[in-house]
């Protein structure tokens, strides 16, 4: 018996040892819901919270996608600051700095609430969006999926 436990011992520090380091873990929730709250700001913050919600779950619904990075922030600040990017306020050179105290209060209550506990989606599996200001940007067809707000949804 005591061999066994010799053996398992190894194994037992390896696990230990590859466990998330709890304060590199909370850092990490906290960028993605930070990046996330950016993104809902910036996007939707006249679309109220319907709209920042449809906006997170197409953030979400690329990070779950195998064609898309594999974090929030990957997929927020996926193509670098210089256009093209994927959401235009990452790239436009502008600050990125909220400047509406309330506006920015609810993108970063429902950030938090969207990656601890994600209401069902309602952009139908949406991975892309555009305002309905903007013609359709894209060369390749997409299937539209639902208008919420001033924005359009496709997959």
């Amino acid at each position: 018996m005591r061999r066994l436990a010799w053996r398992a011992l190894p194994l037992a520090a390896v696990w230990w040892l590859s466990l998330p380091d709890p304060a590199a873990a909370a850092e990490s929730r906290q960028e993605a819901a930070r990046c996330l709250a950016l993104a809902l700001y910036w996007e939707a913050k006249t679309e109220g919270p319907e709209g920042m919600r449809a906006v997170a779950s197409v953030v979400l619904n690329r990070v779950a996608h195998p064609e898309f990075p594999d974090s929030v922030c990957a997929v927020v600040r996926q193509g670098g600051e210089q256009p093209p990017c994927q959401f235009s306020w990452w790239c436009d050179g502008k600050s990125d700095r909220p400047t509406e105290p309330g506006a920015w209060a609810l993108a970063q209550r429902l950030a938090r609430a969207m990656l601890s506990a994600p209401p069902r989606d309602a952009t139908r599996g949406a991975l892309f969006f555009h305002n309905t200001s903007v013609s359709t940007p894209w060369v390749r067809r997409r299937e539209r999926t639902v208008q919420i707000g001033r924005h359009v949804f496709y997959r």
